[in-house]
């Protein structure tokens, strides 16, 4: 089955790189480090005492690493950590978030998962150990760690019965795989119950790094001066907003609308369709505002309805700067997006009715009172104006949001003392 896996990969490789070149035309780092994606690193193996490899597939799995990252450094000051990714804007989070850790900490693109590519990349890098994080499994890359005795973690893994499905279907090819995994730290019990199911031998429940993430100080003071340009108008920010969510979004804020003076703050989730959610905010007759085209010292206009967020690295000062927080990619059957950063910062959370990628985090979030699910586009306007125009109400629900978030940290010690074994 692997065989059949590993052709099928090289046959579709040049349609795989034909549309690399094609999205370089909206984000130019696609177009960068082609020789890393093929396994191609210079002649000369890179050499460290003690080589550390994480995989983060983008931003939310980089950003969700940053706890883990500084306490592998600390607990193995002789190593350094090579991090890979799938795309840009995972790199570039990668590169803003880590540029503290100096040369201990090199990136990467992931290569291909042909066989010959994790191969060359596991002789060049001489890893202890691969961390993959949250739902990776790539079955020659697992092979080649195997093969070249390399352990392989899963760390803050999650798998929903939906993805557990679709892994089953594929039969031999991901159950070799899963055998292959030589630890899985799951974020539940519900995970670590379904993982078992894939044949993962040795799987421990440690909770999910992501509540252990610390919000940058840099991150609240661009919040805050961020809050100063808006002025005492109340904040609905939408965030992660996935293709036809914002289409959504805005029928119901026309229709329902906020407090007349309330802004409507959008943060699209791929940085590619920052002009098309433009567009479609303009045909809808509001008036928009760009992040990007704000001034150090520029205010938004105060007939501004609608701000557009468009920058990276940014998402933790767009939290800080709103008063209230809807999750996006939960309007539409998409999974839902990561609910934990909003209440890190004490903001009371809005979340659609598809949530299956985050199901129990989004339970507790909501029995907690710190978020409130919503059932469509018009149920949040309504609940997101009620909310803004009783200041009590809303201060308690960002109350308990920063309870619940600060009740579920120490994921990242218990993964800690759970690799230990792995690597003296």
């Amino acid at each position: 089955m692997r065989l059949l896996y590993t052709l099928a990969w090289w046959l579709a490789l040049p349609l795989v790189l034909a549309r690399l070149w094609l999205r370089g035309r909206q984000e130019p780092g696609y177009r960068q480090h082609w020789g890393e994606r093929l396994g191609f690193y210079g002649r000369q193996p890179a050499s460290a005492t003690n080589t550390i490899w994480l995989h983060a597939v983008s931003v939310g799995e980089t950003r969700a690493a940053e706890p883990l990252i500084d306490a592998l450094l600390a607990a193995w000051p002789a190593c350094r950590i090579v991090l890979t990714h799938m795309t840009p804007t995972g790199r570039a989070t990668g590169k803003s978030l880590f540029a503290k850790h100096g040369a201990r900490l090199v990136q990467s693109y992931l290569p291909y998962d042909t066989g010959a590519m994790p191969a060359r990349f596991i002789r060049h890098f001489a890893p202890r150990i691969c961390i993959l994080m949250e739902t990776e499994v790539w079955p020659n890359l697992i092979h080649q760690c195997n093969r070249y005795k390399v352990p392989v973690v899963l760390a803050n893994a999650r798998l929903s019965q939906r993805s557990l499905g679709k892994a089953q279907r594929l039969g031999k090819l991901i159950a070799d795989a899963a055998r292959g995994i030589t630890l899985v730290a799951a974020q539940t019990q519900d995970d670590a119950d379904r993982v078992r199911q894939l044949g993962v031998r040795d799987v421990v429940v440690t909770g999910s790094i992501k509540f252990d993430v610390v919000v940058p100080e840099a991150a609240l003071a661009t919040g805050a001066a961020l809050r100063a340009a808006i002025g005492q108008r109340p904040v609905l920010l939408c965030a992660s907003t996935r293709e036809g969510e914002e289409q959504l979004i805005l029928d119901a804020y026309i229709r329902s609308g906020l407090p007349a003076h309330a802004l409507l703050l959008i943060v699209p989730r791929h940085p590619q369709r920052f002009d098309e959610v433009e567009k479609l905010i303009a045909a809808q007759g509001l008036t928009v505002q760009r992040r990007s085209g704000l001034a150090r010292d520029d205010a938004v206009a105060a007939d501004t309805q609608v701000l557009l967020g468009d920058s990276m690295g940014e998402m933790f000062a767009y939290y800080a700067a709103c008063d209230c927080a809807f999750v996006g990619g939960s309007l539409l059957p998409l999974g839902g997006q990561n609910l934990i950063e909003p209440a890190a910062l004490g903001k009371p959370v809005l979340i659609g009715p598809h949530t299956f990628n985050f199901a129990l985090v989004t339970e507790q979030a909501i029995t907690s009172g710190g978020a409130a699910l919503v059932a469509d586009a018009d149920a949040l306007m309504a609940q997101a104006s009620a909310l803004l125009q009783d200041p009590s109400r809303l201060s308690l629900m960002g109350e308990k949001a920063l309870a619940f978030a600060n009740q579920h940290r120490g994921a990242t010690p218990r993964t800690i003392a759970a690799i230990k074994p792995l690597l003296p």
